[in-house]
């Protein structure tokens, strides 16, 4: 028999780190006034930098890009008179609260519990977990749809089964979030990073082609690898460190499904099954009703550009039907209150999104992301490694994890940095498809431990339910063993296949042709 020691004595080290992390992290200020202090900061910061004449050159327009003062009259004005706008364009809310509307639903009238009793009750409980990660995973084919709908339901799922809700959260999250870039589908961000690159690869080849798939051979592989990762951290290290649930929140009992249950779920079933025929019925024909005649690809479709709607349906609709047949919904009354009950839950939400709309605003006026992310790009430019395929995508991935934790959004970040990373490295002979694969990594790995990352708030907002005083702290220290572990077995899949030469995608090799 081993030696019991080792292992336990690296765990516990593990653990006091990730400990301290979350007291550190818990000691901040409630998130909503950390938002507001740190909007400040950003003000301040922007009028002292701005006053030294900060500047760089945008790669993508050759233009001179200087911060933008608001620390100042003209900031004061901009400030107040955008506040309104930069709240309610915040992107995870609408499409939270929507969505939500319609989850709400299938909740208040008992369908979701039935539904997860019956998976539950159905599934091998070895495989939950990994079953979680993979659909998370699947989930960013559909958008925001992961952050929404999934992580509170793997949270109410491992409540169900006994087992802490914040490991199902941290393992869907881990999931939606850190493997943004693993799929086995071709998605909409496929197709808008293809665009940006190739144009970045137009600077030294006008004729040059990327196609959506020029990552897809690594992406699918990726898919089960972080599958595997997240099930071994969530099981291993997550799991061990949160220990048994000890809060007040209800849950689900695991006692079979009774006859009007039942009955509810063949409602909610026909109803879904009729929803997606006319779903179908709209987007299969070429000229389909739920098609864009100026845009007829099924990923500009209008099923696709409206599928926050759509989610919304697929949650009133089937409630409503096992409400009525279960004997749960009795009137339109209790519909209304189905919903008004799901939007006081989302009160502390809605505060948090105030401020975080306005900081991140804010950041984005002054122009410090930008002028980040461009002179950390001239630094890797500096490194001298032109030679060396594999420490320089391991620069390109490092780079783009910690850009990420100033700039969330993966578009924003690629349309500055494709512009200085795309034509260096293709002079160097290295494909654009290669150094986007390489860039896709780090702008997933760190997602789910930046505040700024959009849906932040709102993983924040579920985890109340379950640990009220849960703060920052709490959320970033479980997730970073999955950032960690994420970076790790990444970058050695990337070393592995550019040790092999395998190609990126169909016809995306990894050296262009002399």
């Amino acid at each position: 028999m081993s030696s019991p020691t080792a292992t336990p004595a690296r765990s516990l080290t593990l653990q006091r780190f990730l400990d301290g992390v979350e007291r550190a992290g818990n000691a901040l200020p409630n998130p909503a006034t950390l938002f507001a202090l740190l909007a400040v900061v950003v003000v301040v910061l922007s009028g002292l930098l701005h006053a030294v004449g900060v500047s760089v050159t945008n790669p993508a327009t050759q233009k001179v890009v200087t911060v933008i003062n608001l620390f100042s009259i003209e900031g004061l004005h901009r400030m107040i008179l955008e506040a309104t706008r930069n709240f309610l364009a915040y992107p995870p809310l609408g499409i939270s609260l929507m969505c939500l509307l319609g989850i709400g639903i299938a909740e208040y009238s008992g369908l979701m519990g039935a539904m997860l009793r019956l998976v539950v009750l159905a599934s091998p409980r070895k495989l939950i977990t990994p079953m979680v990660i993979f659909a998370a995973v699947m989930s960013n084919a559909g958008s925001e749809v992961g952050y929404v709908l999934l992580t509170p339901l793997a949270a109410a799922l491992y409540h169900a089964l006994g087992r802490h809700p914040l490991l199902g959260l941290a393992a869907a999250f881990a999931g939606v979030s850190g493997g943004y870039s693993a799929n086995l589908l071709v998605g909409s961000v496929d197709v808008l990073l293809a665009g940006l690159t190739e144009a970045a690869a137009h600077i030294v080849d006008p004729g040059y082609k990327v196609a959506a798939t020029a990552n897809y051979y690594f992406m699918v592989v990726s898919a089960f690898v972080i599958t595997a990762a997240g099930t071994w951290v969530t099981e291993k290290i997550v799991a061990p460190r949160l220990g048994d649930y000890r809060g007040d929140a209800p849950r689900e009992e695991l006692k079979p499904l009774s006859a009007a249950e039942k009955r509810g779920l063949w409602a909610a079933t026909a109803i879904t099954v009729a929803l997606t025929a006319v779903v179908l019925w709209g987007v299969l024909p070429k000229d389909g009703f739920l098609i864009d005649p100026t845009r007829p690809d099924f990923k500009d479709s209008i099923f696709m550009r409206g599928l926050v709607t759509f989610i919304f349906l697929y949650g009133l609709l089937p409630g409503i039907a096992y409400g009525v047949a279960a004997g749960t919904i009795k009137s339109d009354h209790s519909i209304a209150d189905g919903m008004a009950k799901t939007m006081r839950s989302m009160a502390s939400f809605i505060v948090l999104a105030f401020f975080a709309a306005q900081f991140i605003s804010y950041f984005n006026w002054t122009n410090l992301g930008i002028i980040t992310a461009v002179s950390g790009a001239g630094f890797i430019q500096k490194l001298g490694l032109q030679d060396m395929p594999i420490l320089l995508m391991i620069a390109v991935l490092i780079f783009a994890s910690i850009v990420n934790i100033l700039i969330s959004s993966a578009s924003a970040k690629w349309a500055l940095l494709a512009p200085v990373f795309v034509p260096m490295f293709m002079i160097l002979g290295y494909s654009p498809e290669l150094v986007q694969g390489a860039f896709r990594v780090g702008d997933s790995v760190t997602n789910i431990i930046t505040p700024l990352m959009s849906y932040f708030p709102l993983i924040l907002t579920f985890i109340h339910k379950y640990d009220p005083k849960a703060g920052i702290g709490t959320l970033i220290a479980t997730m970073l063993p999955y950032s960690i572990a994420f970076m790790i077995v990444w970058t050695i899949v990337l070393i592995g296949w550019i040790t092999l030469g395998l190609p990126m995608g169909p016809g995306a090799p990894l050296y262009l042709a002399n």
